[in-house]
């Protein structure tokens, strides 16, 4: 089957590095695929193996989701949307898909709004219509009013076959961040948690002894960086690693740097989840993809969640976490050196964590779920 994914990532790379997963996924299994990205560049995510758009870049600023920056920093207008909305509409025309996924929409990315409907009305305008479905991850944003609950659904309800959930609903049902009428309920399809494959031992054990400091691919992370780079100067037994992401990477490495902390501080690298498997313990903000790296290697992590602009989607995951051993928050607002040393020092004494290598199936799953809605369409048709 033909297999098309939309993706925008507005500020970390957590969307882009999910949606790789789900494509590499379907074409391990012999589907042909196509990413399209609206996101900015991940130099760390590897693409090269893809069918893979890139279309006009755009990026949040900050966590104001409502002011999109254009690739060049400046705010986008009208003309640079439309250039965006006009290239998704002829990949979705031209690709002619079996199966089309939309990434997060309709449960987030709304002022990308007329994009999103552009390329679902050209899908469903098509001789014969693809199956659409909806991904999202575990924990989304809640709604900050009832509308747009409401608005969600009626979307999905006119465009949607099926809304694909990469969680487990014993664990993470969506109804802890989000507000699930009878009718999205009936369309709600539980994959399991979406991860790449364990990560094998790094060729030269890189992050050997080391703890490891991230704070994903986006601009974000400074108080969480500061603390770090203090609590190694108070710590010179232990080897501190900071991987820095986000546009802004090289200005931040060199303030970084500056200080005069012996943590050893650069870019975000694409071998970081081998690095996982030698190091001490990570501290680290707690995305979904984060958290799936460090359910899979069983490392002890401090998780610092990202809370600005009201986000509450870290925080709530962080709830369920530290209810396993190896794993303590530590809130943005009591982050210093000596909070972060001792809570270091805390998931370093907990026992070993247990790994249960079936909970990450979430990928095969998703492949399995959306070939299973299309054959029954098409028996259907």
């Amino acid at each position: 089957m033909k297999v098309q994914i939309i993706v925008t990532h507005l500020l970390g790379t957590g969307h882009l590095s999910r949606a790789l997963t789900l494509a590499r996924a379907f074409q391990a299994a012999q589907h042909q695929v196509q990413l399209i990205s609206g996101g900015g560049t991940a130099q760390q995510l590897n693409t090269a193996d893809l069918d893979f758009v890139q279309l006009p870049a755009l990026r949040s600023d900050g966590v104001d989701f409502t002011r999109l920056l254009a690739q060049d920093g400046t705010v986008s207008d009208a003309a640079y949307l439309q250039a965006r909305q006009d290239q998704l509409v002829k990949n979705v025309h031209d690709f002619n898909p079996d199966i089309l996924i939309t990434e997060l929409y309709p449960f987030g990315r709304r002022s990308l709004k007329a994009e999103f409907l552009a390329a679902l009305t050209t899908a469903r305008a098509l001789p014969q219509p693809p199956v659409i479905l909806a991904s999202i991850r575990d924990i989304l944003a809640p709604p900050s009013k009832p509308k747009k609950a409401i608005e969600a659904d009626a979307i999905i309800d006119q465009y949607y076959d099926a809304v694909l959930v990469h969680s487990d609903p014993k664990t993470t049902a969506l109804n802890l961040s989000w507000p699930v009428s009878p009718a999205l309920q009936a369309k709600l399809r539980y994959t399991g948690f979406v991860a790449p494959p364990a990560p094998n031992l790094h060729p030269q054990k890189a992050g050997s002894g080391e703890i490891l400091v991230s704070a994903g691919g986006g601009n974000v992370g400074d108080a969480l960086y500061r603390a770090a780079l203090s609590a190694a100067q108070a710590t010179p037994d232990l080897t501190w690693r900071l991987l820095i992401g986000g546009s802004d990477a090289t200005a931040r490495i060199q303030e970084y740097r500056s200080v005069g902390s012996p943590a050893i501080v650069e870019r975000a690298r694409p071998d970081f989840r081998q690095m996982l498997r030698h190091a001490e313990a990570s501290v680290s903000m707690c995305g979904y993809n984060t958290a799936m790296d460090l359910l899979q290697t069983g490392l002890p992590g401090v998780l610092v969640p990202f809370d600005a602009g009201n986000e509450v989607e870290q925080s709530l995951r962080c709830e369920a976490l530290s209810n396993l051993p190896g794993f303590t928050t530590l809130r943005s607002a009591d982050l210093s050196a000596l909070s972060l040393t001792k809570a270091l020092t805390q998931v370093r004494r907990a026992p070993a964590r247990e790994i249960d290598t079936t909970q990450f199936d979430g990928a095969a799953q998703t492949v399995k779920i959306a070939c299973d809605i299309a054959r029954n369409e098409k028996r259907s048709v």
